[in-house]
């Protein structure tokens, strides 16, 4: 509340407070009250407590300049000496008493209502010379078109992650890893029961001894066949039987030993070993699950190599190229920039955000880069900046919610105007890009929401330009 506003609610109060001991005072204005004014305090049993004290104030006060009755009688004391009042009938006390008692008062109390009046009247003064005095703060657009960082968010992962699984269905009995474990390649992460394997490559194992049993009988029983062939003993076809018994027995044996090959790898599948150096990312398995074949169990990520994917807006991905120099602030480093470089850019947008993924590989702290880091692509843009205000610059006027203003400092009348603008990009700072301003225009940077059109403004001195985002960077 300003102090304008403060002496109109002075005033309103004064009268409220007026009009209260009027009414009292109509009250009081009986035989009861009448008797306290005039020394008799045995009549407070009478009258309420508020009329009472009424009463006795003005008795001590304002009893003494009042003119009842006839103006040429003396007015009489009381026995203990204070001053007492003539007595009225009933008739004066029904139609004059209210007037009689009140008109004095008012005249006591106008002369306060006229000393509020003139300072209110003041405070309007006061105040309109404040209105044309009121300071604010300005920058100036400058005409620098230099070529901005503009940030996209991301994400510190590993170009190379695998998810490994066994390659054969079995109960998971051991699992000798934890999250965030480095692993060396062939190391044993996990093993299934593998009984049931172990007892497969068995049994194929005895029936190719037994196959091969029978291929050396029919070898040799071939050898025979053939003497007596050439002795002319046994015909051609008795032969030609010979040699097929002999084709099928080692047929037999090389199908069980390809058979036992493979109980041999479902067997050695049973334990899952990791095929590159890195570091466990995840977990989906437990001891005692029975898992199947494909089922994702560890994930694995590389870390001789990082990157970091950015969603890059349909009118940004022109402005960016392959193998693009750019840099990358860790939100756990605050500004310090790494080398990186653009490695990917996606050929389609994505369906649902309708926003091209491009992937940024780091140069150099790799090691300072933790895998899920919050990081932050800052890529040159090739196209020239808009000027760059300060957040509280911006205002929505209450006619227009939803067309952005700024007020806008006219320097030779030291006035402000409404100007309307776009808003573009959200930087860092509270500072936001805009359009519609031009080069060298006075902006108001703060304060926009309390001031009014045409409404004068005190300017600082010196001027501060708006600084863009690479200046302040250097800054």
């Amino acid at each position: 509340m300003n102090f304008r506003n403060f002496c109109r609610y002075l005033v309103g109060s004064c009268r409220l407070a007026i009009d209260s001991q009027l009414r009292i005072l109509a009250k009081i204005t009986s035989a009861y009250g009448y008797r306290v004014l005039l020394g008799n305090d045995d009549s407070r049993i009478h009258l309420a407590p508020t009329c009472y004290v009424t009463a006795i104030k003005l008795r001590d006060t304002l009893v003494p300049k009042l003119q009842l009755g006839n103006p040429d009688d003396e007015a009489p004391a009381s026995r203990d000496g204070k001053l007492a009042l003539p007595a009225l009938n009933s008739q004066a006390l029904r139609g004059n008493d209210e007037l009689v008692i009140a008109d004095p008062i008012l005249a006591a109390i106008n002369p306060l209502i006229g000393l509020l009046l003139l300072i209110l009247a003041g405070c309007s003064h006061q105040d309109q010379d404040r209105q044309t005095l009121r300071p604010v703060n300005v920058i100036r657009i400058t005409s620098q078109q230099t070529q901005n960082d503009r940030p996209f968010p991301g994400e510190v992962r590993a170009r190379f992650e695998t998810t490994l699984s066994f390659r054969v269905a079995g109960k998971l009995i051991n699992r000798s890893v934890d999250m965030g474990d480095r692993v060396r390649k062939g190391q044993m992460l996990a093993r299934l029961d593998p009984s049931d394997y172990r007892l497969a490559s068995q049994s194929i194992k005895a029936q190719l001894i037994a196959a091969k049993a029978d291929r050396k009988y029919s070898q040799d029983d071939l050898s025979r066949y053939r003497e007596l062939f050439n002795q002319n003993i046994i015909s051609r076809p008795e032969l030609d039987r010979r040699q097929t018994l002999d084709i099928n027995a080692q047929q037999k044996v090389a199908a069980l030993e390809a058979q036992l090959g493979e109980a041999g790898n479902q067997l050695a599948y049973t334990d899952l070993r990791a095929d590159r150096d890195g570091v466990v990312t995840a977990l989906e398995v437990e001891a005692g699950q029975v898992v199947a074949p494909g089922q994702p169990v560890i994930r694995i990520a590389q870390l001789n190599e990082k990157e970091i994917p950015i969603d890059i807006p349909e009118h940004r991905v022109t402005g960016i190229d392959l193998q693009q120099e750019v840099a990358v602030t860790l939100w756990a480093d605050g500004d310090k920039r790494i080398k990186a470089r653009i490695r990917e850019i996606a050929a389609a947008a994505d369906s649902a955000s309708r926003t091209y993924r491009v992937k940024v590989t780091l140069l150099e702290g790799r090691d300072d880069a933790r895998l899920g880091m919050t990081a932050t692509v800052w890529i040159p843009s090739n196209t020239p900046s808009n000027p760059i205000v300060p957040l509280s610059a911006v205002f929505t006027p209450q006619n227009q919610p939803e067309q952005p203003s700024v007020w806008l400092v006219d320097e030779c009348s030291s006035t402000v105007k409404a100007v309307p603008v776009r808003i573009g990009d959200t930087l860092s700072g509270e500072r936001v890009a805009i359009t519609g301003l031009a080069a060298g225009q006075l902006i108001v940077s703060a304060g926009a929401n309390r001031l009014v059109e045409g409404q004068p403004v005190r300017l600082p001195h010196p001027v501060k330009p708006a600084v863009d985002e690479n200046e302040e960077a250097r800054l």
